[in-house]
């Protein structure tokens, strides 16, 4: 492992960290957001490329499309407190309403205007005989971003000897609070800003999904994906059936259902497979839910690692997650974390070539 000083952010030393595996897995991360900022994985010929969207300097995560703005579209983050949308950004707790920023106009998304992925958590390096980790822990104030309850965090990234990438998440509060933790990376198995992720092939261990309304929060309903655009039951080209998905900007951006309930060790939630470079990547979950999302709204305007710019669809993120909303829906399971519990999530990254 390598830790370096990679600058300061809200007067606060942000380093980067530098792990890999015996099997040549190199992967790096950030204290700034808890983010994941390059994954090289070898492809059939033993090629590295680096298969992560996002950038390659802290001042470039701080200011990623020249106006000043951190990292506008989630690239390698960690999600808090509470990832996806939240309806209208308002819930209500023990008798008490909230209202959270609607930074995702009408809706409140992925914490807020300073969520846990624009904040410098703070860092320990982990090294021991399965391999090399670095575990972020943050301390996010009651009312931070209007939550209530201070939550204290953290998200643990490790490298296995053999190269899976293991994420967990945990998280206590004083009061009772929505939580709701995921990573944002965006996936192209070909390497980043080699072009579309839509000849990628998709399987999604997955049969119903949480339909939702036009500005992306669920109706409350949960429907079978069978027949429609949405079934990913057996590999399916993502391509195939996107440009059915229409609207502004169209593609997909969905929810789906894994179980009705948490579970305690990870499950296969989703299988990834390159054609071109053979690299393929399974995702495992203890979580209920996966989003899936096909960078519909990448446009050309930010300019990541190596100069290359990143068009629609040139990433792809697969987010495990409690359903969005799920505050507001008593019938899906439960994201309120109360005083004494833990919240868990753990999530394996493996990866192959073929």
């Amino acid at each position: 492992m390598k830790q370096q000083d990679w600058g300061t952010a809200d007067g606060k030393n942000v380093f980067l960290y530098t792990l890999e595996s015996k099997s040549g897995i190199v992967c790096k991360l950030t204290n700034w957001g808890a983010t994941i900022t390059e994954l090289h994985v070898p492809d059939k010929d033993g090629k590295l490329e680096d298969i992560v969207l996002g950038y390659e300097s802290l001042a470039r995560w701080l200011d990623s499309d020249g106006k000043g703005n951190p990292n506008p579209a989630y690239m390698g983050c960690t999600v808090g407190r509470v990832c996806n949308r939240i309806d209208k950004g308002k819930f209500e707790l023990d008798g008490k309403k909230h209202q959270l920023a609607t930074n995702n106009d009408p809706n409140h998304l992925h914490g807020g205007n300073i969520g846990w992925d624009k904040q410098v958590w703070k860092s320990e390096p982990i090294e021991n005989a399965a391999g090399a980790g670095v575990k972020f822990t943050l301390t996010s104030a009651d009312g931070d971003e209007n939550y209530p309850g201070e939550v204290k965090a953290s998200a643990t990234y490790f490298l296995t000897n053999d190269g899976d990438l293991t994420a967990e998440y945990s998280a206590t509060s004083d009061q009772n609070t929505p939580v709701n933790m995921t990573n944002h990376s965006y996936f192209n198995l070909k390497g980043q800003g080699e072009g579309t992720i839509l000849d990628h092939k998709l399987k999604l261990e997955s049969d119903r999904q949480t339909t939702f309304d036009e500005t992306g929060i669920p109706t409350g309903k949960i429907d079978s994906v069978k027949g429609t655009p949405l079934d990913f039951t057996t590999p399916r080209a993502i391509g195939e059936r996107i440009t059915v998905l229409t609207g502004d900007p169209g593609g997909y951006d969905h929810n789906f259902v894994l179980r009705d309930e948490k579970v305690s060790e990870p499950q296969l939630a989703a299988t990834l497979y390159d054609p071109e470079s053979g690299r393929e990547l399974k995702i495992y979950t203890t979580e209920v839910g996966i989003q899936f999302y096909s960078g519909n709204y990448l446009d050309g305007g930010l300019t990541g690692k190596d100069g290359k710019v990143y068009h629609k669809h040139y990433g792809l993120c697969l987010e495990p997650q409690f359903h969005p909303d799920s505050v507001n829906q008593s019938h899906f399971p439960d994201s309120v974390l109360s005083p004494g519990q833990t919240y868990n999530h753990k999530c394996i990254y493996k990866f192959d070539a073929r």
